[in-house]
């Protein structure tokens, strides 16, 4: 809701604030008095293009603020929070322009692009008989109040989520799809490198084992040959071995007679190293007992070393690598082979939502067909009242080539003015007089069923007059009394059905031309009525008239 709005040095306006409350709200005033500056400020506040033009002559810049309650409108809550700029429940636009044309714009006080302008300005403010703002021209506004009026609301939400959960899972498919020729390169490699892993067939602890025994077999030629030489040192050579020689020794020294411990214990000694050159001569013996050449056994070690040293170079690592190696292609191999799996579940998946989706979108188009029949033939029998007798209203749903957000098609208001006429998007109709009327007549129709911003008519009376102009009157009464609605008329009819009157007048001081806006009382509001009704000079029955009409007003 606008709840209050300060125009300074703009066009012929000096200073002018005024507060606004619920309701229908008439601007009247003589011709030129400026009647339409409070909408061109607004607008001008909402983003609308400007010049220099606009400054009052003689300052340097003209100001224009807005504020709005937006306590109940949570689009615009939730269009503020995402931008940080949400300030307890209201919405305050401000616009300066220069006198050298330049602007800036302000959203709570905080400095904003145009563009952000016009964004929240769309959602805030219903301006009718000029196009800028008046969100009705958009196919998605018509869209949102077709399903409003028809109660289908929960279900084009529906539509909404499961369309963008569509759309989410066909993302991660289609990149899925675009690695998939790649994934069978490396499917096809990590497959081959695992299965020579795998026939290679490597043990843990078997490389030390075979390279140890490689070192044994290799050397049982030289092990023999030096273990006999060692036996025939030790006791097989016939004529000079250290057995035969100590034996001697032992003899020789025991055989002196002149006895001292120290010969003794040499004695002792000598007979120890016997004892000792035996047991080696022994264990000498069975060494060479375990000494066999096996050319066939080498030949198999050195061909399964010979595998294992060719695969790791084949993979660039060492021998000592192989095993982890083989590990890590596995896991690379299991996440790739996931991965394609994975693929076939999003598959599937995506089926599964794209036809929930197509369910619902199609069950909501059906809806939205017996629902425009109903809301094109209540808004023509409003449009009919409302002085266009030969108009036909009709919402086209139109076909998209595939699911939208939104469902399988578009929606768009269409209007035949005159007979003979074809039907033509509302948006492209030419006078503002007319789509002024046929806007209200929608707004009677779907005030129950939608949220009805501000609405401003400028020109909803141009062309009307009599009984018409009071249809008109009380159908914008109607509308304010669900929200909030401006209109500025130069009809009686009009003007007396309004719950708050503001009368423009324009006044001359030191050859300085202003405009001043005053809200008026019982009697003056009176008065104003009675000059709407018989111009300049007002009669006793003029003015019984107009307090009449006012009184009639009350009583309805």
């Amino acid at each position: 809701m606008l709840t209050n709005i300060s125009i300074t040095n703009f066009a012929i306006v000096e200073s002018l604030e005024l507060e606004f409350r619920k309701g229908m709200t008439v601007i009247s005033g003589e011709t030129g008095a400026g009647k339409s500056i409070m909408v061109d400020a607004l607008s001008l506040c909402l983003g609308a293009r400007t010049d220099s033009g606009v400054v009052r002559h003689g300052e340097n810049k003209a100001e224009i603020n807005a504020t709005f309650d937006v306590s109940e409108n949570v689009a615009i809550q939730k269009w503020l929070q995402e931008r940080d700029l949400e300030s307890d429940q209201h919405c305050s636009l401000r616009r300066i322009v220069t006198k050298e044309g330049k602007s800036k714009a302000y959203i709570n006080n905080r400095p904003c692009a145009l563009a952000d302008l016009k964004s929240v300005g769309s959602h805030l403010i219903d301006i009718h008989g000029q196009h800028e703002h008046q969100s009705l021209l958009k196919k998605s506004a018509q869209r949102a109040q077709l399903d409003a009026f028809g109660g289908l609301e929960p279900l084009a939400q529906e539509v909404k989520k499961h369309f963008h959960d569509w759309k989410q899972i066909k993302t991660e498919l289609n990149a899925q799809l675009n690695r998939s020729a790649d994934q069978e390169a490396r499917i096809q490699l990590l497959s081959y490198q695992v299965q020579e892993l795998e026939q290679l067939a490597l043990k843990e602890g078997e490389l030390k084992a075979l390279e140890d025994e490689q070192s044994f077999l290799a050397t049982v030629a030289d092990a023999q040959q030096k273990a006999y030489q060692t036996s025939l040192i030790l006791s097989e050579d016939e004529n000079n071995n250290i057995q035969t020689l100590l034996n001697h020794a032992v003899l020789t020294a025991s055989s002196i007679q002149t006895r001292t411990p120290q010969l003794q214990s040499a004695c002792d000694l000598m007979n120890e190293a016997l004892i000792q050159i035996e047991e080696a001569c022994d264990s000498l013996s069975h060494y060479q007992d375990t000494l066999e050449q096996d050319p066939s056994r080498l030949a198999e070690v050195e061909q399964r070393l010979s595998d294992i040293y060719n695969t790791a170079r084949k993979h660039k690592t060492s021998p000592e690598m192989l095993l982890i190696l083989q590990e890590s292609i596995t896991a690379d191999l299991n996440d790739v082979l996931g991965s394609h799996e994975n693929l076939d579940t999003l598959k599937e998946k995506e089926e599964q939502i794209y036809q929930k989706l197509t369910d619902i979108a199609t069950e909501l188009t059906e809806l939205r067909i017996q629902a425009k029949d109903r809301l094109s033939s209540k808004v023509e029998e409003q449009i009919h009242a409302l002085g266009m007798p030969y108009a036909q209203f009709q919402i086209h749903c139109l076909p998209l080539d595939e699911v939208s957000s939104s469902g399988f098609e578009d929606i768009e208001y269409m209007i035949a003015s005159n007979p003979g006429q074809p039907a033509q998007p509302l948006r492209k109709v030419a006078s503002g007089g007319e789509l002024s009327r046929i806007s209200l007549g929608i707004q009677v129709v779907t005030a129950s069923t939608s949220t009805i911003p501000p609405l401003i008519f400028d020109e909803v009376d141009v062309g009307i007059s009599g009984g018409i102009a009071e249809v008109v009157g009380r159908m914008l009464r109607s509308v304010g009394s669900k929200g909030q609605v401006f209109c500025v008329t130069h009809l009686a009819q009009v003007a007396a059905q309004g719950h708050q009157h503001l009368l423009v007048k324009k006044e001359v001081e030191e050859q300085q031309t202003s405009s001043a806006v005053t809200t008026l009382r019982a009697k003056d509001r009176t008065v104003e009525i009675a000059r709407l009704l018989g111009g300049l000079e007002l009669t006793q029955q003029t003015l019984a008239h107009a307090k009449e009409m006012l009184d009639n007003v009350h009583l309805q």
